[in-house]
């Protein structure tokens, strides 16, 4: 594979608003980034795809077109896939990462499908029992943002796993967000130490013990308001807790765009005004507009997998694009293998002590 450029599996067929979203938003990647930057290996039918790329000649250009008959449905399960479906377009772009050929995969697919094909196809980073979905959601001021994790891959977490999400989104926050020694929190019901469960009282205490020789900046307990306020710069949580965050900032954001709007069609005086602040609109557009985060990767696995959200748009898969590109670009991934063992005496003392 060219380090130059980098090469990208897509899953054409994922998604809501099915393979037309995707090719626009690969053509509008290569209109904003240049022809040379990444090139795309597509998976799909290629009947229905030869056809939408008469409209995309650029995209034509930049990609291998590989026939993919059938799709992953939503009532379909793994092993299933594994036994009977190899010829989807999901399973068959995560199986060219794993073979070397690919340095990414994205999808709009199931959620699920995706991760648990990725974990069983790509496997693990060497000291990390877990992988964990997670992305930037908005925070603090300007274009600030937060590492949460996970955002619900594993429902059921102990402090073990927790612990290796605070590996794994310390190096996301340094190495994607440029956040030196970020503050990370563990995300609680409250900030003060006998808050929560069992769990979390155990992991906040052997963190708060050794926080000296942590490569991040310890916090303690944070709570949900914290992540909008910029108190924090990561979040860990387990996938059931991150979820309903997650679906709480996107409903929040469409909230606020509504509320704006129909207020705006009330007042021809909101309008003027509207006229004056159309750059406070447009960045506050930027920050809480879910296309802007452009999805979630798989943290922790030995190949990159990118799920962008299944109602996507051109805009929010030419994100998705970007963001992959350039966290393929990153030693990402050995360097959360060099934190973990760094780390290994650390996460022992939680194993001694439980």
């Amino acid at each position: 594979m060219s380090e130059e450029k980098k090469i990208i599996a897509i899953d054409a067929m994922g998604g809501d608003k099915g393979p037309n979203a995707v090719l626009g938003g690969i053509n509008q990647y290569l209109y904003q980034n240049g022809e040379n930057s990444v090139h795309f290996r597509v998976f799909g039918d290629e009947k229905v795809l030869r056809k939408l790329l008469a409209k995309y000649p650029r995209v034509a250009r930049n990609i291998d077109l590989i026939h993919a008959p059938n799709v992953i449905k939503g009532t379909d399960k793994v092993m299933d896939v594994l036994r009977h479906a190899q010829d989807t377009s999901m399973y068959m772009a995560i199986k060219d990462v794993r073979e070397g050929n690919s340095a990414a995969v994205i999808s709009a697919g199931n959620t699920g499908m995706l991760m648990s094909l990725s974990k069983l196809a790509l496997k693990t980073i060497d000291g990390i029992a877990r992988p964990a979905i997670t992305t930037m959601l908005p925070s603090g001021a300007g274009d600030d943002r937060v590492v949460v994790l996970d955002l619900g891959a594993n429902v059921h977490c102990d402090e073990n796993i927790l612990f290796d999400f605070a590996v794994l989104g310390s190096v996301y926050a340094e190495v994607v967000g440029h956040m030196p020694k970020p503050k990370l929190g563990v995300l609680n019901i409250g900030s003060e130490e006998t808050k929560g469960n069992e769990t979390l009282v155990h992991l906040n205490k052997i963190l708060s013990e050794n926080k000296d020789s942590l490569p991040y900046e310890y916090i303690g307990f944070v709570e949900a308001n914290d992540i909008s306020a910029g108190r924090v710069q990561v979040v860990v949580t387990d996938g059931f807790t991150g979820n309903i965050v997650l679906k709480t900032v996107e409903g929040t954001a469409k909230l606020i765009k509504r509320v704006i709007v129909e207020n705006f069609k009330k007042s021809i005086l909101a309008i003027i005004g509207a006229f004056f602040l159309v750059h406070v609109f447009k960045r506050l557009k930027h920050k809480i507009d879910p296309r802007s985060y452009a999805g979630a990767t798989f943290l922790g696995l030995r190949g990159f997998a990118f799920k962008t959200y299944g109602n996507s748009d051109a805009l929010a898969f030419a994100n998705s694009i970007k963001y992959a590109a350039d966290l393929t670009k990153a030693n990402l991934n050995g360097l959360i293998e060099e934190r973990a063992k760094a780390l290994s005496d650390i996460r022992a003392k939680l194993q001694e002590t439980e």
